[in-house]
């Protein structure tokens, strides 16, 4: 028995997926219920009145190039949140099995465990230490109903990168027993490495990449799961059938060359140099209580007048995220870096 069979929801482990229809571009398509003919103004290449193929196998060979992991070992999901679902879904019963979460951090992780039905515990991040990962406190809250441990690193409104050395002890600790996910969605914009590298040595870490950070495609809704090839086929189980669109693969597929990432890293320089003009430049504002460090492509500002703050923003045609709810944040906000002269014009407002 695996350690995934042992530790995911034997109901979705004995489940029979559906069966989608066949994908065979070769013959004419009379068994799925299509239309045979294009909408009018429909120039996909592949026409919008066909379903699109589950999986797409040149998708996943350019997302597994871009990440450089073996295809076997990728799930291409709607966004990160889709995988953080489908992870919750298929390893937490209703009820009985529960998650970690260290925060404040990204909110899909608990509102995913919530819908699900499972308990969530919270591990707080050491805010004393930079928002630092308490790893032995998470090994500690890790009792036999916890499935999954969410960490985000970046980690999401912090913009501090964890401890990676922590983070594969923890998961190397868990062993058998709990599936660590790490949520990398930022990772472009960090000095530290990404961790995809990892998943075969260690079979009960799992990461969280997207397209819609430093790439760009926030609209297109595309993520990806990197996870030991037992974890994705127990998922491919789960997932809905057609769940990346039509347009989504041809953008990719068409974007996602040379031209496009050199591109990318042209861009990402760009915001890491606006991201630290924007910091020293708001550090300097006598209402600024502090900006903490960064390693993504937004950081968190303390200040005495956040209220006031977030409504001069708003009148200099702005929008910052109000994260005062949030456990320790309660004089923060959240600023993403945007062009220059948008950065320039949230200076002026909060002279």
């Amino acid at each position: 028995m695996s350690w995934v069979t042992s530790r995911a929801r034997p109901d979705i482990v004995a489940l029979e997926p559906y069966r989608h229809a066949a994908w065979e571009p070769g013959l004419a398509r009379l068994h799925a219920n299509e239309l045979p003919w294009r909408t009018p103004g429909d120039d996909s290449q592949d026409g919008l009145n066909r379903y699109p193929e589950p999986q797409p196998r040149a998708l996943i060979e350019r997302l597994a190039a871009l990440y450089r992991s073996p295809t076997e070992t990728l799930l291409a999901t709607r966004g990160s949140d889709e995988a953080i679902d489908l992870l919750t879904r298929a390893f937490c019963r209703a009820g009985e099995d529960a998650v970690v979460v260290c925060p404040p951090t990204f909110g899909m992780y608990a509102a995913a465990a919530r819908i699900q039905g499972a308990r969530v515990v919270g591990v707080p991040l050491l805010s004393e230490r930079g928002f630092a990962l308490d790893a032995h406190a998470v090994l500690r809250a890790c009792g036999s109903d916890v499935k999954l441990v969410f960490l985000c690193s970046p980690n999401n409104p912090t913009g501090n990168l964890l401890d990676a050395t922590a983070i594969l002890e923890l998961a190397d600790a868990l062993g058998g027993s709990a599936l660590v996910v790490v949520d990398q969605a930022y990772i472009e914009f960090a000095a530290g490495a990404a961790a995809e590298a990892l998943v075969p040595r260690m079979p009960n870490l799992a990461i969280l990449r997207t397209l819609s950070k430093a790439h760009g495609l926030a609209g297109a809704r595309l993520g990806t799961l990197i996870a030991e090839p037992d974890i994705i086929a127990l998922l491919r189980k789960v997932i809905a059938p057609y769940a990346i669109t039509q347009q989504t693969v041809e953008l990719v597929l068409r974007v996602l060359g040379s031209p496009h990432l050199a591109q990318m890293r042209r861009r990402v320089g760009e915001i890491l140099a606006e991201r630290e003009r924007l910091r020293e430049a708001i550090a300097r504002s006598p209402q600024t209580i502090r900006v903490l460090p960064s390693e993504a492509n937004f950081f968190l500002v303390r200040r005495r007048d956040p209220a006031l703050a977030l409504g001069r923003a708003r009148e200099a045609g702005l929008l910052v995220r109000d994260v005062r709810g949030l456990p320790g944040l309660a004089d923060a906000l959240r600023v993403t870096v945007g062009t220059p002269e948008q950065n320039e014009r949230l200076l002026e407002a909060w002279q």
